[in-house]
Formats: C-alpha cells, sequence, structure tokens
C-alpha cells in the first residue's frame, strides 16, 4: 500500500482536474526516485526534459557564482513541480535542484507527455502561465533588491516576504523551522555573519524572537516599513 501511495500523481495540486483514471495513467509513465541528500536531481545546463513532481521531502533550486557562492533560488515542497521550462522550450536546465534535508521522491514526467496534457487541458496550462508570471515577478522584486537594497534591508526583505506568507493577522508570524543563517545568505547575497548582525539587531528592537526551533516574528507590520521606507515606497 505505501508503495502505491508513493507512486501516485493524487496529491498533485497542478493535476487534481484531471480524472483519476487519468492521474493512473500519467503516473504509468512517470519514472518515480527516491534522492538522497546530497544528490542532484537536476543539474544546470543539463540536457534533460522531464519535468519533475515532488511527492515528499523539499527540494532547493539553487545556482552558483563565478567565485562558488550559493545562491538559493526556491525551495519546493510535496505537491510542487520544477523543470518545466526546459520542456516548454527545449532548453538547457536554468539551475541546480537537490533535495533539502534528508531525503526527496519525485516523478519525472517525460517532456512529450507533459506537453501533451498542457494541449489537452487548458485549465493547466494557464495555471502554469500563472506560475510563469509569479516567477517573472519575483526576479524583478530579487532583481530591484539586489540593485537598490543594502545587505542589512535585503535580509529584513527576506524576512518579511517568508514571514507574509505564513502571516494569518498581517501582524505576526512564526517562521518554523527557523531559518539558518547560511541560507539566509544564500538567498540575498551576503555573508552569515551580516545576517547574524541583523537578526540581532531586530530581535533587540523585538521585531523578531528567536525561539528553541523557530523564529517569531512579533511585528511584521514595524519589519515592513523598515523595508517599504528603503524603497521609497
Amino acid at each position: 500500500m505505501a508503495e502505491e501511495q508513493a507512486q501516485s500523481l493524487d496529491g498533485i495540486p497542478l493535476l487534481a482536474s484531471l480524472t483519476k483514471p487519468e492521474r493512473v495513467e500519467l503516473a504509468r509513465q512517470c519514472r518515480f526516485k527516491r534522492y538522497l541528500a546530497g544528490e542532484h536531481i537536476i543539474d544546470m545546463e543539463a540536457d534533460g526534459r522531464d519535468v519533475h513532481f515532488v511527492l515528499e521531502g523539499t527540494v532547493r533550486v539553487v545556482n552558483y557564482s563565478p567565485t562558488g557562492r550559493e545562491v538559493t533560488l526556491d525551495d519546493i515542497g510535496p505537491g510542487g513541480y520544477f523543470g518545466e521550462l526546459a520542456a516548454i522550450d527545449n532548453g538547457p536546465r536554468s539551475a541546480f535542484v537537490m533535495p533539502q534535508g534528508g531525503f526527496s521522491v519525485t516523478a519525472a514526467m517525460p517532456s512529450p507527455v507533459f506537453l501533451a496534457v498542457l494541449a489537452r487541458k487548458p485549465v493547466i496550462g494557464l495555471e502554469i502561465m500563472r506560475r510563469l508570471a509569479r516567477m517573472v515577478r519575483q526576479s524583478d522584486n530579487r532583481i530591484m533588491d539586489l540593485s537598490t537594497l543594502g545587505a542589512q534591508h535585503r535580509i529584513q526583505a527576506e524576512l518579511m516576504r517568508q514571514a507574509a506568507q505564513l502571516s494569518s493577522d498581517g501582524r505576526t508570524a512564526v517562521i518554523s523551522p527557523i531559518p539558518l543563517h547560511a541560507d539566509l545568505a544564500s538567498r540575498v547575497s551576503t555573508t552569515r555573519e551580516t545576517v547574524a548582525r541583523v537578526l540581532n539587531d531586530l530581535a533587540r528592537d523585538g521585531i523578531v524572537e528567536r525561539q528553541k526551533s523557530a523564529l517569531v516574528i512579533h511585528d511584521l507590520q514595524r519589519l515592513t516599513s523598515l523595508v517599504e521606507e528603503v524603497r521609497g515606497r
């Protein structure tokens, strides 16, 4: 039963509009694989065109600067997917993807199968376009922040982004597990030491609190103000 559940696409929101028999047929055409920490699921500039659906664990999408600094682009959890760019434009992979944590399980769908689904189900194609639009907007915001904000405010902006996604009241949020300094530094192109200093400053001002397994944002509105003032909004 566990093996059957692992090789199912029923938990993928993108495919929720398909019937159960349609998802079963697609699953038959996928390759299911478990990746351990340290393994690469996708390598940048590789020629693969498969679209991967995340069934278990979380994967991290990263690139590396010429000096070897890791730049985190995204974390994708269960139900998410990646690799659609290469499937759509037939170009090489644009980033590295690897398990984040202990392991990840993905279902790799061949690009001809994926493209056939898009052609047959316009609602899925529309959701892909919405995702790509979000990616463009996020990239624009990241470029603007890197161009106009200092390291301190880039860290604040990243905390604000994560907290806003998790907040239920717009005022407070709990980020759990607690973000590692190295992860935050990778996301905003700075150093772990700078992240530690900024978090200490925010904690001293009562905006955040580091607990055993979480970072509590006590004043999301004030954190937002710190960033928006510098952005000139």
